[in-house]
């Protein structure tokens, strides 16, 4: 039998979303700070020679690997060194090495296990000051690096440096407040969105460049329509394992409740094959893209005879290389179980069972029931982490090998759809909301009327 809020689902149509007032706000909201996050990508910073700096980075002597990638997740604003070039990249470094400190870091693990709200808004407040530090390192680097090229700067010196560190770090802080503004004013987590919108805004052009390098023989007709196929068995495969879960019954027992039993139901404690989400990949991106990005511009000055090995390690940390490759997987492997470990804890998820007199069948409660959570989330995970590491490598491979270059891979995929599904649940969560509002409404209405039929008096006859 349906549950009330898949009855409630399943009777959505365009009139309830109509009357959802709230949503239609928070769905402008979204709108419109995305389209304020594209037209900064448009602006660039004072002082650069944007044809000329497009020139250098359209012919980079095949050195731009991670610099495609890059600008794929900053919505191209790295081909035009606009103000958000640097996009959310050092606040997501920022959150990773929170998190890990969170873990091992006793002052920090406190506030993230006892803290409560409070303790959760200092943590916050620790990402912004550490994203302030980070982008203030990277974008250091970029602007060193554009001022030791020639022709790149219409007044190369300290003013151009100074003014690319201030441009470039407010650009970020600036992103990082309107993601935060859309996670609570508009419609799902708004870091993800903003990197969703850089995504699908170079959507266009990467089909539009293969269908070119098609027509002028660069890449065969066949390696095409493989990577059609490829892209769209990915879409498939991401849908199929991210609505994936492990369902563990949960039965409570019986008990007396005066002259009757109450009690004795059975519910469902659902597990997700991937419980971290897209988190693993955008972590581990941007954890690569963070070093690499400040050594591809500072790869190609002149270097010092000490830093002679630069280039060739950037080399090989490019996008498409065996190292970049094995780093990046095992990366995401190692993501996938450290955020799992932070937002499913199975002790705490026993303590709670045993609290409310629930009991997994053929499991004691409390520590045996802890380990079984544990065994089954690892195992989980596991196949998480390798559906993941799949995606995220196996189309990039053969990208990397026959699509000349491309770097809309399986990561971005991975981006796009779990982005799109999680905002459709928070657009379907809150017309849910909607609607049971709108049922206690008329349950109070009509409490309301048959309480004055009752204390109406009939007139009497004479």
């Amino acid at each position: 039998m349906a549950s009330a809020a898949e009855q409630l689902a399943a009777n959505m149509n365009m009139g309830t979303f109509a009357k959802a007032t709230e949503l239609h706000k928070r769905l402008l909201f979204t709108l419109l700070a995305l389209l304020v996050y594209r037209i900064g990508t448009y602006v660039p910073i004072p002082g650069i020679n944007s044809e000329a700096f497009l020139q250098f980075f359209q012919n980079p002597d095949g050195q731009r690997g991670i610099l495609d990638m890059f600008n794929m997740f900053s919505g191209g604003a790295v081909e035009r060194m606009a103000v958000f070039a640097l996009n959310v990249t050092p606040y997501i470094s920022a959150s990773i090495i929170v998190q890990l400190m969170g873990a091992v870091y006793p002052p920090w693990e406190k506030l993230r296990k006892e803290g409560g709200e409070s303790g959760r808004k200092q943590l916050n407040q620790y990402t912004r000051y550490l994203t302030v530090v980070l982008a203030l390192f990277q974008s250091a680097g970029i602007a060193i690096g554009l001022n030791a090229q020639a022709g790149l700067v219409d007044a190369p010196g300290l003013f151009f440096i100074v003014s690319t560190i201030t441009c470039l770090t407010g650009g970020t802080m600036f992103l990082m407040w309107l993601g935060e503004q859309v996670t609570a004013r508009g419609v799902g987590n708004g870091i993800s969105l903003i990197i969703f919108a850089g995504i699908v805004a170079v959507l266009p052009g990467t089909i539009a460049r293969m269908f070119g390098l098609a027509q002028q023989g660069q890449l065969s007709v066949f390696i095409l329509l493989l990577i059609t196929l490829i892209a769209v068995a990915t879409v498939v495969f991401i849908v199929f394992m991210e609505r994936a879960q492990r369902r563990l019954l949960i039965q409570y027992p019986k008990r007396q409740e005066g002259n009757r039993m109450a009690g004795g139901e059975r519910s469902f404690l659902p597990l997700k094959v991937n419980t971290a989400g897209v988190i693993p990949a955008i972590f581990a991106s941007s954890l690569l893209m963070l070093p690499t990005t400040v050594a591809q511009f500072t790869a190609t000055a002149n270097l010092p005879a000490w830093l002679s090995w630069l280039p060739a390690a950037t080399s090989q940390l490019s996008h498409g290389q065996p190292v970049f490759m094995v780093l990046y997987g095992l990366l995401i492997i190692f993501f996938c179980f450290f955020y799992t470990s932070i937002t499913f804890n199975p002790e705490d998820t026993a303590e709670n069972l045993r609290k409310y007199g629930g009991f997994l069948p053929g499991i004691r409660p409390g520590k045996r029931t802890a380990e079984y959570l544990d065994y089954v989330l690892t195992r989980l995970t596991t196949i998480g982490a390798a559906y993941i590491t799949a995606v995220c490598l196996i189309p990039e491979m053969i990208i990397a090998n026959f699509g000349a270059g491309l770097a809309f891979g399986g990561t971005s995929i991975l981006i796009v759809v779990s982005v799109t599904m999680d905002t459709v649940a928070q657009i379907q969560s809150h017309l849910l909301a909607h609607q049971y509002e709108g049922l206690i409404k008329k349950a109070k209405l009509r409490g309301r009327g048959q309480t004055r039929t009752k204390g109406t008096t009939a007139p009497v006859r004479r």
